[in-house]
C-alpha cells in the first residue's frame, strides 16, 4: 500500500502542470481600450474603478473631444467621479457604480454618433443627446447649458434604470445625495429662475451674493470645472448623512441650500486667483 502511494504521489508530481488550470485573463476593457473604441458598454464601465473611470473621461475630452473640439466639456464630471474615487464610493455592481456607468457610456456613445462611427447608442437616450450637444451651435450660454443638462439629465434616469435592473436600489443617503445632484441640473436647465432666486434670497445667505450673482452662477454651472462638482458632492453628501433635507420645499429650495457653503468656496477661489 505504502509503495503504491508512493507511485501515485509520483505521477501526481509529474502532471501537475499538465492538470494546474490556468489562471483566467483579465477581461475587462481599459480605460485606453473604451476611449480609442468608444464601444465599451455600460456593463464594461461598470467594471471599471472610479479612477480608471477618470482616465477614460479625460482620454476621451483628450482624443475625440479634440477631433470634435470639445476638449473641456465634462470636467465637473471628472469632478464627481474624483469625489467617488477619493471616498471609495461606487464599488462593481453597486447602485452608485451603475449610475455613473449610464453617464459615462452615454457620453461615449454621444461622442461615437457625432463622430459617424456608428448610430448605436447602446439603448442609452443620452447617447443621441450628447451627440446633438457634441455637434451643436449654442448661440447663448443658457442654450448651451440646457442641452448639456438634458443629455446628463438622460444618461442619468438610464443610470438608475440599469441599477435598479441589477436589483441595486439607492439608500437613504444615496437618494438624498441624488437629490442634490439633481439641483444642478435643474441650474443648468433654468437659469433664468436660478439668478432671480439669488437675487432674492441671496441677501439672506451671503452680503455680497445678490450682486455677485452672475459670475457665482457662471462657476457653479460651468461644465468647465471640476472644483464646484468636488466641493458640491462634499457638501451634498455631508448633508445626505445628516439629513437636513426633509424641510427643503422643491428644487429650487434644495438649490438655495446647495449655494450656502458654494458661495464660500467660490469667493476663496477668486482671491487665490
Amino acid at each position: 500500500m505504502r509503495r503504491r502511494a508512493l507511485v501515485i504521489l509520483s505521477l501526481l508530481a509529474v502532471l501537475a502542470p499538465v492538470l494546474t488550470v490556468p489562471a483566467q485573463a483579465d477581461t475587462r476593457r481599459t480605460p485606453a481600450d473604451c476611449a480609442a473604441a468608444l464601444d465599451c458598454t455600460a456593463a464594461d464601465i461598470d467594471l471599471l474603478t472610479m479612477a480608471e473611470r477618470l482616465e477614460f473621461v479625460r482620454a476621451m475630452q483628450a482624443g475625440p473631444g479634440a477631433v470634435l473640439g470639445v476638449t473641456d466639456r465634462w470636467r465637473n464630471i471628472e469632478g464627481v467621479i474624483t469625489f467617488f474615487r477619493d471616498h471609495r464610493l461606487g464599488a462593481p455592481g453597486t447602485w452608485v457604480s451603475y449610475v455613473d456607468a449610464g453617464i459615462v457610456e452615454g457620453i461615449e456613445r454621444g461622442f461615437a454618433i457625432a463622430l459617424g462611427r456608428s448610430a448605436d447608442g447602446f439603448g442609452n437616450p443620452g447617447s443621441a443627446k450628447w451627440a446633438t450637444y457634441i455637434t451643436g451651435d449654442w448661440p447663448t450660454r443658457a442654450a448651451h447649458d440646457r442641452a448639456w443638462s438634458e443629455a446628463e439629465q438622460a444618461s442619468t434616469e438610464h443610470g438608475v434604470a440599469l441599477a435598479e435592473s441589477h436589483g441595486q436600489y439607492a439608500t437613504g443617503v444615496e437618494q438624498r445625495f441624488y437629490q442634490f445632484s439633481e439641483t444642478y441640473r435643474w441650474a443648468l436647465r433654468n437659469r433664468p429662475a436660478a439668478v432671480d432666486l439669488l437675487a432674492v434670497f441671496g441677501p439672506l445667505i451671503h452680503p455680497d451674493l445678490a450682486r455677485l450673482r452672475v459670475p457665482f452662477y457662471d462657476w457653479f454651472t460651468d461644465v468647465r470645472e471640476s472644483a464646484p462638482s468636488i466641493k458640491g458632492c462634499e457638501m451634498a453628501y455631508g448633508f445626505a448623512q445628516l439629513h437636513p433635507i426633509a424641510g427643503v420645499l422643491g428644487v429650487a429650495g434644495l438649490f438655495l441650500a446647495y449655494v450656502t457653503e458654494l458661495f464660500d468656496e467660490y469667493q476663496t477661489r477668486q482671491v487665490v486667483r
